[in-house]
């Protein structure tokens, strides 16, 4: 594999930035939090100093949060470059600061400090609420470019998550903490998966999670990306708040993975490798991860221990079963990997992945749902919507468990080529 993915960033940038997006779904204190993105800022971008900004939007002020050597400063929404960027929500690139009448001197004057160059960004939450402002400045050897923006703005994207999380915990009424922290864990959980589904010409795609308890250890992602239509399922061990943050883990990294440029493989190894570093022991993500080319109708795929993986032929009504290509993502580092899967969905075609609460979904007598009705299910409702194959699947397992209560997550994900 190559030590650059396609933006041009070096393995080690890559494993440097998902080290960061990892530290999110752990407790952590905004300082030092704060502190390792602009650390990460200033290697990667080749950076002299970076900061960031909060935004307190009750005096409409930005205050200083991290920097190297300046405290307790705070200057009004559009005071400045850092003041111009929260005011406008854009990322401001300027070559020659002193040139630029946006620029506010009194920080040099004060520092003793020469701006050469700089690079402000905006952190907007996943509400798209203003957070707060990133800066960086004095790129080594020259201005910051195009491929640096690209690169500042997913460290942008990454600080963001951090301050919303930290607001988050904040809120939190010390009274009830166990309760709030389960709902905490559950919003920022729900806020990763798909707001909306993307809209894909030729195609029904739905995908559905519904947690055993508050939070769950599954997720799911239908997202159209510059690789294609990226399809994944996660599957945690366990139930609740531990659960829960390693498959937020596992799907932030590998968002910012494609993001950044990396191949369907790039994006699994290097995932796999983080979440080994960073899982306890005995915990493991089952993961399917999938990109569709729609032009050509081509489904690559790799699964991390998650299986089956159901595709149905609609010329003869078969069903194709695959299994996982590697351990579970995390169990350990990989060497090597299996070649990824390749099948071609012609129309009529679907794909079905669901995690195990459905398959190991038990009635009062201890029988499992199992594979056998998965399969007669998605035959006899073969030509209904992917929707209505999801809810007819979700009635059959209820009617089956006869009130048995949902011990486990059941997450479902359907890609269907539409009928010609």
């Amino acid at each position: 594999m190559s030590g650059h993915f396609g933006t041009g960033l070096s393995r080690e940038d890559l494993q440097l930035i998902l080290g960061v997006t990892r530290s999110l779904a752990a407790p952590f204190e905004l300082g030092a939090m704060l502190a390792e993105v602009i650390s990460a800022a200033q290697q990667v971008l080749r950076a002299e100093r970076a900061s960031v900004w909060l935004h307190d939007p009750d005096k409409g002020e930005l205050a200083v949060r991290v920097a190297d050597d300046i405290h307790g400063i705070r200057i009004a929404v559009g005071t400045g470059l850092v003041g111009a960027c929260a005011r406008d929500r854009v990322t401001i690139n300027v070559p020659d600061c002193y040139a630029d009448p946006r620029f506010d001197p009194s920080v040099d004057r004060r520092t003793g400090f020469r701006t050469r160059c700089s690079l402000t960004l905006p952190l907007i939450d996943h509400r798209d609420v203003l957070v707060g402002v990133m800066q960086v400045i004095n790129r080594d050897g020259g201005v910051f470019d195009a491929a640096d923006e690209t690169l500042a703005q997913a460290l942008a994207a990454q600080c963001a998550v951090a301050l919303t999380r930290v607001r988050m915990t904040a809120a939190v009424i010390e009274g009830e903490r166990l309760r709030q922290e389960l709902e905490m864990a559950r919003i920022v959980q729900m806020s990763s998966l798909p707001a909306t589904l993307p809209q894909l010409a030729g195609y029904d795609l739905y995908g559905e999670f519904l947690p055993a308890e508050a939070t769950g250890g599954d997720t799911f992602d239908l997202e159209l990306i510059e690789q294609g239509l990226l399809i994944v399922l996660g599957d945690a061990t366990g139930h609740g708040i531990a659960p829960a943050l390693a498959v937020t883990q596992m799907h932030a990294m590998l968002r910012m993975a494609f993001r950044l440029g990396a191949d369907l493989e790039g994006a699994f190894r290097q995932v796999n490798d983080q979440l080994a570093q960073s899982l306890p022991d005995g915990r493991f993500v089952t993961a399917f991860i999938g990109l569709l080319n729609p032009a050509t109708h081509r489904l690559r795929f790799l699964s991390g221990g998650q299986g089956p993986i159901l595709h149905y032929r609609a010329p003869d009504g078969a069903i194709e079963v695959y299994g996982a290509t590697s351990f579970p993502m995390g169990a350990m580092p990989l060497a090597t990997l299996r070649p990824a899967i390749e099948i071609d969905l012609v129309p009529g075609d679907f794909l079905a992945v669901m995690s195990d609460g459905i398959y190991e979904y038990e009635n009062p007598e201890g029988e499992l749902f199992g594979r056998t009705r998965v399969e007669a299910l998605l035959r006899e409702h073969s030509a209904q919507p992917a929707s209505v194959l999801s809810a007819r699947m979700l009635v059959a397992v209820r009617e089956f468990a006869r009130e048995a209560p949902q011990a486990d997550d059941v997450t479902a994900v359907f890609v269907k080529r539409l009928a010609a």
